[in-house]
């Protein structure tokens, strides 16, 4: 909550750490760079005079002497009544710069109440644990969520002072009934919005219309809330809170938080065994619901020139990152393959745990968490049953009661090891983790210094491991360690302007109160447009006091987009419900035949009832584990903003997306190694959103030394890399955006490679490409060439989850074409190539 101080002279923990688990030769030779972050002494200030001296007495009580310099001036802002950004370091204590002002005023006035947004339970429930332990008998805290039992939610509505949920909530079970909150809203002061940061793209913008709705109906109850917003450090943090509030706010960013020293370990797991071939597809089990699901849906045909090359759609949280220990492990390399990250972090573990270190490992999907602590667990219990206990895997998808005895045991340190999504990223307070293991490069810097941050808590030093996947990012970002630490922390992309988002917004707020002439300044420029054509497709009514919603059922936003309701894991031969995984990512996660990991037990899925979302599995090991693939095809709908130079065309515009999984692959545990491949035929998904693309013409190709049979796998493989270079110009990372290329489009009539934005309307990560088209294609160029690999490998064009399977892929021809568009695009940087 405050921060913990350094104590002076205290042993440097993390270097002891260090040295232990690099003692071997063989892993010292796979650190490619140690960056040593110092320690650093804290400033204090005193205690603001309004804050409740019976606070004061308990923070002290709880080890808290004064606030830093930064917690009392964004208490200061928010108590004078200014929303204010409080966008420090991961463990500076935020917690205390809004808890001042908050539970002050609640203990000043019996009729004032605050609202907390999280974006997860685990955090509501953490800052609900750490409120309840200051025994505030004036503060009546509760969190409401979806846990929360039906029996107590009219309580919290009519009793509780601070309540503590998420803004799924808020959307759903808040605002739509707003004069059941009445007394709540009326004396509502204070609004917290924590770890803000994490609202970035669609679901930022999404976001930013829950908070105006809910400015909108606080002020029909007569109040004006104070936002206090939490955040990473970021670029422009007031403008990020701007767009997400619609509100000025005052910035506090100087931290003022003690550091213990951290040493930043960037990690290249190992060149293995020779890859071997795949055997023979044997038939996978009959899934009834795969046949019913047979019918006459089909992407279409691209035309006969050649057939459309695609890349996976790639979702992002809770989704379909890679799914075992030996995901990444492709060929390349000159014929080896390199070890599996999420292989790597097993072996980390083993030795941290087996050390008594307490260490937290960031993995990348629900799947991989379950597959490292079983592996971690498995090893471990050739030392020591009791050990292997100490090891369990963290994710979202898990029952209630589940992540509350997790969350307890992780507190109490009674688990030395923990592999976990990023379910854990964000703020939950766990005090004496002296490591953490980033599997895999979390996508933005704020990510980064986030899951870093869990480490080192208690200010005696920490050892963080950042290892990289098969990627080309990844790769790209071991081997050039100032894109990690000499870059600022990007801005957070938002547009609430984006008409597939403000448009059920809209919807949404004439449901609760009819739309004012007044209203389209809360929801900005583009909200009179919006409306006038919700009017005109029979969505909105005007009458002569405001715009009304003309239906008798409730409007619905799918904030998160996950595609409607979660589909329910059931263990078919007791009915027992495992777990839920949402329903966008249901059709890679849970068809017929997927491998499902829950609490180091293998299930495979028999049946995935679409109709009735859930997906029934049997307990057994099959030795594998399963990656689906799926067919892509994209048209253009219009063209925004163009560049054209000679032979290149750049432009962005909206596309439709339609992706359809076709089969999965059986990989085994640990190498990776392809078993098979099955079929699958489920209906295709529509998606309608922002993309980036380059056209060349078949001069170009020719200046490039491309005949017409490289063609595919040219443009395939420059794909791929580009998808995975985005991330350095855009806050995203690739489970945020798809590509599709092809050798001759339709809509183009050229040679086209598109990345798009995986998220219906579009969340500016397209964008970004467009305006840094030089740069992002520069550095596509420049991960390829680097590459040692001959033909191609994850490292530069493989794609984990593509498509076609890496089919085909030319990766000499794909520099050849980069080099020659980068001569017209970016010809002053085009000269710069680093081939070896």
């Amino acid at each position: 909550m405050g921060g913990t101080a350094v104590p002076e002279g205290a042993p440097d923990r993390g270097a002891a750490i260090f040295d232990q688990l690099f003692a071997r030769a063989r892993r010292r030779r796979c650190v490619t760079h140690v960056e040593y972050v110092p320690a650093r002494a804290g400033m204090r200030a005193p205690w603001p005079a309004w804050v409740d001296p019976v606070l004061i007495a308990r923070l002290r009580a709880a080890g808290i002497d004064a606030p830093w310099i930064h917690q009392a001036l964004a208490a200061e802002h928010a108590h004078s009544g200014r929303s204010v950004v409080l966008a420090t370091g991961t463990a500076s204590g935020k917690s205390l710069g809004y808890l001042m002002p908050v539970l002050s005023g609640l203990l000043a006035g019996p009729s004032a109440r605050a609202l907390y947004l999280a974006p997860t339970k685990a955090l509501a429930n953490d800052q609900l644990r750490a409120v309840r332990a200051l025994n505030l008998t004036g503060v009546r805290a509760a969190t409401y969520d979806g846990d929360t039992p039906a029996s107590e939610r009219d309580w919290v509505r009519a009793h509780a002072t601070f309540v503590l949920t998420n803004p799924d909530m808020l959307n759903h079970a808040v605002l739509p009934y707003h004069r059941r909150w009445s007394v709540f809203l009326r004396g509502l002061r204070y609004v917290v919005v924590d770890e803000c940061h994490g609202y970035r793209g669609v679901f930022g913008s999404h976001i930013a219309h829950v908070l105006r709705r809910l400015r909108r109906v606080a002020a029909r109850y007569g109040s004006m809330p104070v936002f206090v917003l939490a955040s990473a450090t970021v670029s422009d943090p007031g403008r990020s809170a701007g767009l997400l509030t619609g509100l000025d706010v005052e910035v506090v960013e100087d931290d003022a938080s003690p550091r213990g020293a951290t040493r930043f370990v960037l990690y290249e797991p190992p060149l293995t065994d020779p890859w071997q071939p795949p055997v023979s597809s044997r038939p996978g089990p009959p899934c009834p619901a795969a046949l019913q699901l047979a019918g006459p849906e089909a992407s279409a045909p691209m035309p006969a020139r050649q057939p459309a090359v695609s890349a996976v759609l790639e979702s992002g949280p809770g989704g379909t990152g890679p799914t075992g220990l030996g995901d990444s492990s492709i060929h390349g390399h000159g014929g080896q393959v390199r070890r599996s990250a999420s292989a790597e972090a097993a072996d980390l573990l083993v030795d941290l745990v087996v050390d008594g270190v307490r260490t937290l490992a960031f993995v990348r999907s629900r799947r991989a968490a379950e597959a490292v602590a079983q592996s971690a667990r498995r090893a471990l219990s050739d030392v020591s049953e009791e050990l292997a206990k100490r090891v369990a895997a963290y994710r979202a998808g898990y029952l209630p009661e589940e992540r509350r005895e997790l969350e307890a045991d992780l507190r109490s340190g009674r688990l030395l090891g923990v592999a976990a999504t990023n379910a854990l990223e964000l703020g939950v307070d766990v005090t004496g983790l002296d490591a953490a293991i980033i599997t895999g490069y979390p996508g933005t810097l704020a990510s980064l210094w986030q899951q870093a941050g869990r480490a080192g808590r208690d200010g005696q030093g920490a050892v963080v491991i950042m290892i990289a996947r098969d990627d080309p990012l990844d790769t790209y970002l071991v081997h050039h360690q100032e894109a990690l630490f000499g870059r600022p922390v990007e801005a957070t992309v938002l547009d609430p302007d984006n008409p597939y988002v403000l448009g059920p917004h809209l919807e949404c707020a004439a449901a609760e109160l009819p739309l004012t002439e007044a209203d389209f300044d809360l929801f900005g420029p583009a909200a009179r447009v919006t409306v006038d054509d919700l009017v005109r497709r029979g969505r909105l009514r005007r009458r002569p006091t405001g715009w009304y919603w003309t239906h008798r059922h409730r409007p619905d936003v799918d904030i998160r987009g996950i595609g409607g309701p979660p589909v329910r894991i059931v263990e078919a031969s007791t009915g027992r419900l495992l777990g839920t995984v949402d329903a966008a990512a249901s059709h890679v996660t849970v068809h017929c035949g997927a491998v499902y990991l829950h609490q180091g037990s293998f299930y495979v899925v028999t049946e995935f009832d679409l109709d009735v979302a859930v997906a029934f599995v049997e307990a057994g090991t099959p030795g594998w584990t399963t990656s689906a693939r799926d067919v892509t095809n994209i048209a253009v709908m219009d063209v925004a903003r163009s560049r054209r130079v000679d032979e290149v065309e750049l432009h962005l515009g909206m596309v439709e997306v339609s992706s359809r999984v076709v089969g999965y692959q059986r990989r085994q545990v640990v190498t990776g190694r392809v078993l098979g491949e099955e079929p699958l035929d489920l209906p295709p998904r529509h998606l309608r959103t922002r993309a980036v693309w380059y056209t060349v013409t078949d001069d170009l190709l020719a200046e490039a030394e491309i005949d017409e049979d490289d063609v595919p796998g040219a443009v395939h493989a420059a794909e791929h890399a580009a998808i995975g270079i985005l991330p350095l110009f855009a806050t995203c990372d690739r489970w945020d955006i798809g590509g599709v290329s092809t050798a001759l489009h339709p809509d183009t009539g050229r040679a086209t490679v598109f990345v798009y934005d995986g998220h219906p309307g579009g969340a500016g990560f397209a964008e970004r490409g467009f305006l840094h088209g030089g740069p992002w294609l520069r550095a596509t160029r420049d991960v390829i060439a680097a590459c040692e690999c001959v033909a191609g490998c994850p490292s530069c064009v493989h794609s984990p989850k593509c498509g076609n399977g890496n089919e085909p892929l030319d990766k000499p021809a794909s520099h050849r074409l980069l080099a020659a568009v980068l001569r017209r695009l970016d010809p002053t940087g085009a000269g710069q190539d680093t081939r070896s």
